[in-house]
């Protein structure tokens, strides 16, 4: 009996690391050599980098936006100037999908990276630290947000603490934006 509870034990030990899917998000084409986006970017050349259609849409304001939903589930948006230009990009991982998403902007990770390790990360940066509230996008979590250069970059994690979303924009976002 000791020895199938041994070998059942052994087995899982050996599957846990492949338990939890990781991919790739393909963005290297549009990072800089400090893993940093690079700007402006086009609809098209987002859409070559990820392997993906894009989808092009309004907002209630009439604000066109194009969005890209990789193989990983993981969700791109960006809201585009008047030239189609994207000069902002949000990245966005469903609450619903466990994939461990590696390659972003940063060398962040998505569901890997915690508010801590970011808080690491980032600690030359004065870092707005707020904890969100229940009517926000994850309620019970956290949000960084910082000034890098000319982009405020803006991280949201979880209840777990794992990073779920990842901005870069030209101005601060209040959390309760969704």
């Amino acid at each position: 009996m000791k020895t199938i509870v041994f070998r059942l034990t052994l087995l899982f030990q050996l599957l846990a690391p492949f338990s939890f899917a990781q991919r790739n998000a393909g963005l290297k084409a549009l990072l800089n050599k400090n893993s940093e986006f690079i700007f402006p970017q086009t609809p098209d050349k987002v859409s070559t980098a990820l392997g993906v259609k894009t989808v092009f849409y309004e907002d209630a304001n009439d604000q066109p936006y194009a969005k890209w939903v990789t193989k990983s589930g993981m969700e791109l948006y960006s809201p585009l100037g008047e030239d189609k230009n994207i000069n902002e990009i949000f990245f966005v991982i469903p609450e619903d999908i466990v994939v461990e998403v590696e390659d972003l902007p940063f060398n962040l990770v998505m569901n890997r990276t915690t508010s801590k390790q970011s808080a690491i990360k980032f600690r030359r940066e004065k870092i707005r630290r707020e904890n969100l509230g229940e009517d926000t996008m994850f309620p019970k979590g956290t949000k960084l947000s910082f000034k890098k250069g000319k982009r405020i970059i803006t991280l949201m994690f979880d209840s777990k603490s794992l990073l779920k979303s990842l901005s870069i924009t030209t101005d601060f976002i209040d959390a309760s934006v969704n």
